[in-house]
C-alpha cells in the first residue's frame, strides 16, 4: 500500500511538471508567432523589415527636433526592404532648429532612397522646410502651403508688474545680456539685435526655398511674404509640383524613380522617448477620458512651451 501511495504521488508530481511545461511552451509559441506576425505586417521595427515596401514617415504637430526621429530616418535608410519613402506632412511648423534637423536628415536619407512629400493638410513654415527636402511634392487641392517666414515672440509683462507693485532687478555683464527679458520694455538696441537674427534666419529659409524649388528672385519674393497658399494656388507658384492624394505620390515614385509598382506602403514610427512633463501627463489624462482632441492640443502646447526656450520659430499660427 505504501508503494502504491508513493507511486501515485510521483505521478501527480510528473503531471504537474508536464502541465507547467505545456503552459510555458504554448505561451512561448504564442509570443513568437505574434512577434513574427507583427514583424511581417509592419516591417517597421528594429530594422527587421523583410517585405519590399515603401516607408511612410509622418510629420505632424509641432516640430521641435527629436533624437528618436533622427534614429527613425537612419533605420529607414539602412533597411534594404525599403525601396522608397513618402513623407506625409500635416503640421504648422515649429522651431527653426527642429525644422532644419528634419531637413538635413531627410536629405541624407534621400541620398539612399527616393523621397516624395505628400501634404495631407498643412505644410507651413517649418513643415514646408520639411517638404522641400523631398524631390517631389504632392498636395491636396485644399491643403495649406507656405508661410515662409521666421518669428520671435516673447511676452512683455512689465505693465502688469507695475500695476501689482513688483519690480524685477538684474545685474548684467552687458546691456544686451538676457534680452528680451519680458520684465522690462525692450530697448531699441535689443530689438535691433533680435531683428538681425530674425533677418539672417529668414534669408537662410528663403535661400533654401530658392535652391530646392528652383525659383528666381521674383518668384521667391511672391511667395515669401509669410502668407499661406492653397494647394491649387501652390502649383503655378512652384511651391508644390502636383495636386492629388498619396496615390499620386506613389505613382510619381513608380514613374520617375523606377520603384516597383504596387509595393505596400508601411508606416514607420519613432520609438518612444522618455519625455514626461505636466503637459504630457495632462494629455494622458485626456486620452483616458476619451478626449483625443484635447489630448493632442495639450501635448502641442507642452511642446511649444518646451521649444519656446530654444529660440526662433518657423510656425504658422493665425492670431486669435
Amino acid at each position: 500500500m505504501a508503494a502504491d501511495a508513493e507511486l501515485l504521488i510521483d505521478r501527480r508530481r510528473l503531471r504537474r511538471r508536464l502541465s507547467l511545461w505545456r503552459v510555458l511552451g504554448i505561451g512561448g509559441l504564442i509570443v513568437a508567432v505574434g512577434a513574427l506576425g507583427y514583424r511581417v505586417r509592419t516591417g517597421a521595427e528594429g530594422g527587421f523589415a523583410v517585405q519590399p515596401q515603401i516607408a511612410r514617415i509622418s510629420v505632424s504637430g509641432f516640430i521641435a527636433g527629436s533624437e528618436a526621429t533622427a534614429k527613425l530616418m537612419k533605420r529607414v535608410s539602412d533597411a534594404d526592404a525599403v525601396k522608397a519613402v513618402i513623407v506625409s506632412i500635416n503640421s504648422p511648423g515649429g522651431t527653426t532648429t527642429g525644422s532644419e534637423e528634419i531637413f538635413r536628415n531627410l536629405r541624407a536619407l534621400a541620398a539612399k532612397k527616393p523621397i516624395v512629400a505628400f501634404v495631407d493638410g498643412t505644410a507651413a513654415s517649418g513643415a514646408y522646410i520639411t517638404a522641400i527636402a523631398a524631390d517631389h511634392i504632392v498636395a491636396r487641392e485644399t491643403s495649406l502651403v507656405g508661410s515662409i517666414g521666421v518669428l520671435f515672440q516673447y511676452p512683455d509683462v512689465s505693465g502688469l508688474l507695475d500695476k501689482v507693485g513688483v519690480k524685477v532687478e538684474s545685474v548684467k555683464s552687458s546691456p544686451l545680456k538676457a534680452e528680451p527679458s519680458g520684465f522690462t520694455p525692450t530697448s531699441p538696441e535689443a530689438r535691433a539685435a533680435l531683428a538681425s537674427v530674425v533677418s539672417d534666419t529668414y534669408a537662410w529659409f528663403k535661400g533654401l526655398v530658392a535652391e530646392r524649388r528652383g525659383m528666381d528672385p521674383g518668384q521667391l519674393a511672391t511667395v515669401s511674404d509669410g502668407r499661406v497658399f492653397s494647394g491649387r494656388q501652390s502649383v503655378p507658384l512652384k511651391l508644390v509640383d502636383e495636386l492629388g492624394s498619396e496615390r499620386q505620390a506613389v505613382a510619381w515614385l513608380e514613374s520617375a524613380r523606377g520603384v516597383t509598382k504596387d509595393l505596400p506602403v508601411k508606416d514607420w514610427k519613432p520609438r518612444s522617448e522618455s519625455d514626461f512633463s505636466l503637459w504630457s501627463a495632462a494629455g494622458i489624462g485626456a486620452d483616458l477620458l476619451g478626449l483625443e482632441g484635447l489630448a493632442s492640443r495639450l501635448r502641442t502646447v507642452g511642446a511649444e512651451a518646451q521649444a519656446a526656450r530654444g529660440g526662433l520659430l518657423a510656425l504658422w499660427r493665425p492670431e486669435p
